[in-house]
């Protein structure tokens, strides 16, 4: 398999370049995937859909991943409840080594095909659940193993890869290929591929809980008010909502949680 990834960077001698030089560099590679992105929009598109109708059923989404693939799917998924309100159960990301790895690689863990589906037994999962593997490459071993015991078991299966073709897209219902070229640094998908896996999952999982029902108009109604900013944004969107003052939004807002809850309970 050719794997774009892995080719030459078109820079060469970035050792013996100004600061400047490199910085420029990087940014003209960094322009070139939202484009790429674009081009897999109506890949993205069916993903999501997929997705959306098995959690409709209540059914959860799973990533996997290795390496900064799997980081990124722990960070998406750690996202969601505080700012859809969601349960910490309901987008789960996992990442080849476990939790130990999400700061320090661990030798190997990308090369067992066995492992994944092991990790996701762990959550009982079932046919109405999704399964979305993340890698760059599209050929790591933890991720197309997973999925291909996901799919021997009735579980809706995607992928995010920055490779056209590969073993994980012959495993994915619905792949989704990023192709954004060789990297400034010759091999290293931490930088544009790493990128256009983080823009892909949040329009992923952001579309994927407005269709849920999770947003209003275009406010987080469901955010999780953990800190003195999300409590203020919420206390003006009931404002607003309600066309009452900070006083007695402030108030409805302690008293019911959230934004969704406040607003409609003045309603009834």
């Amino acid at each position: 398999m050719n794997r774009v990834t892995e080719q030459e960077s078109k820079y060469n001698d970035i050792d013996k370049m100004s600061v400047l030089e490199i910085l420029k560099g990087i940014n003209n590679e960094d322009k070139l995937v939202p484009i790429a992105v674009e081009k897999a929009l109506p890949q993205i598109e069916k993903l999501a859909i997929g997705i959306a109708e098995r959690m409709k059923k209540g059914g959860r989404l799973f990533y996997i991943g290795a390496g900064t693939s799997g980081r990124l799917g722990v960070v998406d998924a750690s996202e969601c409840p505080p700012t859809f309100g969601v349960s910490f159960d309901t987008v789960v990301g996992i990442i080849a080594g476990g939790d130990t790895a999400i700061r320090k690689a661990v030798e190997f863990a990308e090369d067992d095909d066995q492992q994944a589906w092991i990790d996701l037994q762990e959550f009982n999962m079932n046919e109405h659940d999704s399964l979305v593997g993340l890698a760059a490459s599209g050929t790591t071993p933890y991720v197309i193993g997973g999925l291909n015991a996901a799919r021997k078991h009735g579980i809706l299966t995607g992928c995010i890869i920055c490779n056209e073709g590969g073993p994980i897209v012959a495993e994915s219902d619905y792949p989704v290929e990023v192709v954004v070229g060789p990297e400034f640094l010759t091999g290293s998908t931490r930088m544009k591929s790493g990128t256009a896996q983080k823009l892909v999952l949040n329009m992923l999982s952001t579309t994927v809980m407005i269709k849920l029902g999770r947003v209003k108009g275009n406010k987080m109604v469901d955010m999780q008010l953990t800190n003195h900013k999300l409590v203020d944004r919420g206390t003006q969107m009931v404002m607003k909502e309600l066309n009452i003052n900070h006083e007695q939004a402030a108030a409805l807002l302690t008293k019911h949680g959230s934004v969704r809850k406040a607003v409609e309970a003045s309603k009834l």
